[in-house]
């Protein structure tokens, strides 16, 4: 299709240029809409200057990293805040800790912050039932698995982020309220 018989629609529109006030309203705006790290933010700046050019004539361009920084001084930046809600969501989802560290890691997230907001053992075994749960593996399906389905949900748990231990416990449950019991079994010892 050559340029002249497209559409409106299917023509390439050309960003304009940032200008310093615009570049300022879209990082605020990014910030105001998503929970995001120091390190997401820079990426998505830098991304955007590279997408639509700087418009010289209005000022040099911005220093992105300056801009960060400030945005975390300010606060509207946290990456610990972001760490904790991302690692709590994911384990709601039933995800492990290794799946976890993967996704703090790329957003950017320091390995201090991850461990501090790393799960427990009681949390992680809370994780693996609840992705039991929805997946029906173990004692949550239909039917009692045979030796190939098992090593499936078992290698599905492993690349969820589990531990091994874990995984074997979970698809290896003699009942549903086994299973319940187990996952409970450290918040008891804890009190």
């Amino acid at each position: 299709m050559d340029r002249e018989t497209r559409t409106y629609s299917q023509r390439t529109r050309v960003p304009k240029p940032l200008t310093a006030t615009r570049f300022e309203e879209m990082a605020l705006a990014y910030v105001a809409r998503f929970a995001t790290s120091a390190a997401k933010l820079e990426a998505y700046l830098n991304r955007k200057l590279r997408e639509c050019g700087w418009d010289e004539d209005t000022a040099p361009q911005p220093d992105v990293r300056a801009l960060v920084e400030r945005y975390v001084a300010l606060g509207y930046v946290d990456d610990e805040t972001y760490a904790r809600a991302r690692a709590n969501s994911l384990l709601r989802r039933g995800y492990g800790r290794r799946r976890i560290t993967q996704a703090l890691g790329a957003a950017g997230i320091d390995e201090e912050i991850q461990e501090a907001v790393s799960a427990s053992p009681s949390e992680q075994r809370r994780a693996i039932l609840a992705m039991a749960r929805k997946k029906r593996f173990g004692p949550f399906g239909h039917e009692s698995p045979d030796a190939a389905r098992r090593e499936k949900q078992l290698a599905s748990l492993l690349r969820a982020g589990h531990s091994l231990d874990n995984a074997r416990e979970m698809v290896n449950a003699e009942s549903i309220e086994w299973a319940e019991q187990w996952a409970t079994e450290l918040d008891h010892e804890q009190e």
